[in-house]
């Protein structure tokens, strides 16, 4: 895939070629693909505990949760596959406006322009990839001491790669916004992002704090409704 490539999604490749290609002196597949790959692996795990948890008479109480969080996490799995080629195409597209020509007044224009709406496009991928871990880390907390306890493991791991994913999705947020070229935008996308950070680590900490006590939690009032 060369850069700005959309030809080929990096779903369609094995792990060893996307892993080759990331290594490669290549731009793209970078941190933020890597990212985004780190929080599927995630919500990957999650849908497999809330697989492992389904049809067990000792977790009957958490049924419901563990049909909404299995397909929640499924779905989200996807959709950070999808954000991982998003974020290569956006790069590939920053980078072409940053290879127009600029010799007159107005080539010089139009090419800010193109950079300032590339990297808005850059720094909102990112952006979307950091919303999405923080559904998936909230899915992965309401498992915590509701699930198989044989699995409350692969919890702690999702919640790690799911926290990884968002700090380097922010970090490739962060590095695109002085270039977006507008100190609104810039400013409201860092209260959101520092927000969706914040509710991260405190969904990830409880995550891990609950499976380290290794107690069962009472059902969740979707459960206690059903």
């Amino acid at each position: 895939m060369s850069v700005g490539d959309a030809s080929v999604s990096f779903r369609e490749l094995t792990l060893g070629e996307f892993v080759d290609r990331l290594a490669s002196a290549e731009p793209v597949p970078g941190g933020g693909s890597a990212s985004a790959v780190a929080a599927s692996l995630g919500a990957a795990l999650v849908a497999m505990v809330a697989a492992l948890s389904e049809g067990r008479p000792k977790y009957a109480a958490h049924a419901v949760t563990h049909a909404r969080v299995g397909g929640d996490s499924r779905r989200l799995a996807v959709r950070f596959l999808d954000l991982a080629d998003e974020d290569s195409s956006a790069y590939g597209g920053f980078a072409a406006a940053m290879k127009l020509p600029r010799d007159t007044d107005e080539e010089r224009s139009t090419r800010t322009e193109a950079i300032r709406s590339a990297a808005l496009i850059a720094a909102q991928v990112p952006l979307a990839c950091v919303r999405a871990c923080r559904d998936l880390v909230a899915a992965t907390e309401s498992l915590a001491g509701r699930s198989n306890a044989n699995a409350a493991s692969d919890l702690v791991v999702a919640s790690l790669l799911c926290e990884a994913a968002a700090r380097g999705a922010a970090a490739n947020v962060r590095i695109n916004l002085p270039s977006v070229g507008d100190a609104v935008i810039s400013a409201a996308l860092e209260v959101e992002l520092d927000a969706l950070l914040a509710d991260i680590a405190t969904l990830a900490d409880l995550t891990r704090a609950v499976v380290a006590l290794g107690e069962s939690r009472d059902p969740l009032p979707e459960a206690k409704g059903a």
